[in-house]
């Protein structure tokens, strides 16, 4: 692909999500998220490998359909009230379908099936794009439509999405796909966040996306399609290896690292409203997440991998480790301290 196409691409993408976080009117903000799925179909389809072909196919199904869920929406909204703002969007029917909607672009569960299988079909690169800011349109929409949208749906929607992306992710060895359902898990919390306080929802994702960005890096830096992979770069970087180890456990929310900060605040708001039960719930599905990102970290830090592995030594490869690595990683992982800080400028 020539630069100038590449930098168009780009250039469209960026436009579209602003677009669509900028506007008060549905129509507006639909064109937004449609131009976005357009921009980013010739990045996804750009290996010209059949599963490439195929993720492309998925995405753009699972896109267009949610599009049109959310332009129906919009419509019987203005049909209902006589009006198009996002911001005044009280039809029930509307809400409904755009909570549906939404939870289909973002791959909430229970419609998350898509999302690993489009993750897998990519490359690592572009995966990164997906699970960041593919995730800022739709979360808009929900930050403008927070105050009319059901509660108990929200949090019936983040623990079911917490407890199956953890537990969806326990067989698998890409990771890649691994990734996708991290991303669902997190995903999950952030649900619970919105219902919650907004400003809060803006930490967790900007955390998430920090950590999501330094892990993705370390992945492609390494060439590491699967866990087996992950065994054989210590040779490489023993350095980045180690500091893929601690991202990991910070995408688990292991403390003293930062993934603990988000979970830590999210925990306390729900035990504040009197819902112990919730919360302790949404706890105990962390757990089956942190096991695979302990298993990622168990093959890639403290196993030593058979001399007969069919995966090719890495050492063969030539390293592109990127000049931010370092403010990334260090960010992604000591960054608790401040809490209260952030807590109080998000």
């Amino acid at each position: 692909m020539s630069p100038m196409i590449w930098a168009l691409l780009i250039t469209s993408l960026t436009t579209s999500t602003i677009i669509t976080m900028s506007s008060n009117h549905w129509l507006l903000a639909w064109l937004g998220l449609e131009l976005n799925t357009m921009s980013i179909m010739p990045i996804l389809m750009k290996p010209h490998h059949p599963r490439a072909t195929e993720a492309t196919t998925k995405y753009f199904l699972i896109q267009a359909t949610a599009a049109t869920l959310i332009l129906c929406a919009s419509t019987i909204n203005a049909w209902q009230t006589g009006q198009w703002s996002i911001t005044n969007t009280l039809s029930p029917m509307a809400t409904t379908m755009m909570t549906m909607a939404i939870m289909l672009k973002l791959g909430l569960a229970p419609v998350h099936l898509w999302y690993p299988e489009v993750l897998q079909g990519v490359t690592m690169t572009t995966a990164l794009i997906i699970t960041t800011w593919q995730k800022i349109a739709p979360l808009t929409l929900l930050y403008l439509t927070h105050n009319n949208l059901s509660t108990n749906t929200l949090m019936t929607i983040g623990l079911a999405s917490a407890l199956l992306g953890g537990l969806t992710g326990l067989n698998q060895t890409q990771t890649r796909k691994l990734m996708a359902f991290s991303s669902i898990a997190h995903m999950g919390w952030l649900m619970v966040a919105m219902t919650l306080s907004p400003s809060l929802t803006t930490l967790t994702i900007s955390i998430y996306m920090l950590m999501t960005t330094t892990m993705f890096t370390s992945l492609v830096a390494t060439s590491s399609k699967t866990i087996q992979d992950l065994g054989t770069t210590w040779s490489a970087s023993p350095t980045l290896l180690t500091t893929t180890m601690l991202t990991l456990m910070s995408l688990g929310g292991l403390p003293p690292l930062t993934g603990f900060m988000p979970k830590l605040l999210i925990l306390k708001e729900l035990t504040t409203t009197s819902l112990p039960l919730y919360s302790t719930l949404l706890l105990l599905s962390s757990l089956p997440s942190l096991f695979f990102y302990i298993r990622m970290a168990y093959m890639s830090m403290l196993t030593t991998p058979p001399a007969t592995t069919n995966t090719e030594y890495k050492w063969r490869f030539k390293m592109n480790i990127k000049p931010g690595m370092t403010t990334l990683a260090t960010t992604a992982l000591t960054m608790l301290p401040i809490t209260t800080t952030l807590y109080n400028i998000t």
